[in-house]
């Protein structure tokens, strides 16, 4: 594995950290609208990704399938999606804001179960950027480094407000700032691990390319879907949500396009 791929996979993780540590140096609990602001944007960000950088590649690379050439994207995105549903049925998790933990029943504490809402969340952003860079090592015409880095770059642009996102709230809760600070940081450390176990897979199944596009567009959109939209259309009724999803969607957009 080079070493520009390294640093690509890495550049999401470093998002999330620097999030992070917002929580040393601003107030302890974020206003709701700036939470539903952060979380429209997150949305938007990951819902271009999911179409410029996986899904549109993938379709790319099936052409020689003529009218058939949507099989792998369609397949793979289920596949996606169920996966996610899988992980969401059997770890125990509690959404920001939430009152009622999701999953099985857990001793779990509230905070550790806050944080795994997260981690979950994160595993689809890894394998995302796991499987564009595997695309490019494998030497994919439909895949360069600047899409690869594109990728990259913007899942970190939506991971800062993330991790200043958990790691806040925990703040909040009653945890100290050192220790909300390394949640947070927690949270994100499973992208990179992610990342690197889904360029190796890549690795021995490449002629499955499309599918593993696929299958990190669906798990993200469920993640969008399921997740985060609920979040930034939670409370009194504000459009806020909306026009950063735009702002997210758009920025991702011109990344891919600019830098592909």
């Amino acid at each position: 594995m080079s070493v520009n791929t390294m640093i690509g996979i890495l550049i999401p993780f470093t998002g999330t950290s620097l999030g992070s540590a917002c929580v040393f140096f601003m107030k302890k609990k974020l206003d709701p609208a700036v939470q539903r602001a952060l979380t429209g944007f997150a949305a938007g960000v990951m819902v271009a990704a999911s179409i410029w950088s996986l899904i549109i590649p993938a379709m790319e690379q099936a052409k020689d399938m003529g009218r058939l050439s949507f099989l792998p994207a369609v397949i793979g995105f289920w596949l996606g999606i169920l996966f996610l549903l899988l992980l969401d049925s059997v770890i125990p998790h509690l959404h920001m804001n939430a009152e009622k933990a999701e999953g099985p029943r857990s001793k779990l504490k509230k905070t550790t179960m806050m944080v795994l809402a997260v981690t979950l969340h994160n595993i689809p952003e890894g394998m995302a950027v796991g499987v564009v860079y595997a695309g490019f090592i494998s030497g994919n015409a439909t895949i360069t480094y600047g899409g690869a880095l594109a990728l990259a770059i913007g899942i970190a642009i939506q991971n800062f407000p993330e991790g200043a996102i958990i790691s806040m709230p925990l703040c909040a809760e009653g945890t100290g700032k050192g220790r909300a600070f390394y949640y947070g940081v927690l949270s994100g450390a499973v992208e990179p691990v992610a990342a690197v176990l889904t360029i190796l897979a890549a690795g021995f199944i490449v002629p499955a390319m499309p599918y593993l596009l696929c299958f990190a567009a669906g798990a993200m959109m469920y993640v969008v879907v399921e997740e985060l939209i609920p979040e930034m259309s939670a409370g009194e009724h504000s459009n806020i949500g909306v026009l950063m999803f735009s702002a997210g969607f758009t920025l991702m957009m011109a990344l891919d396009v600019a830098l592909g």
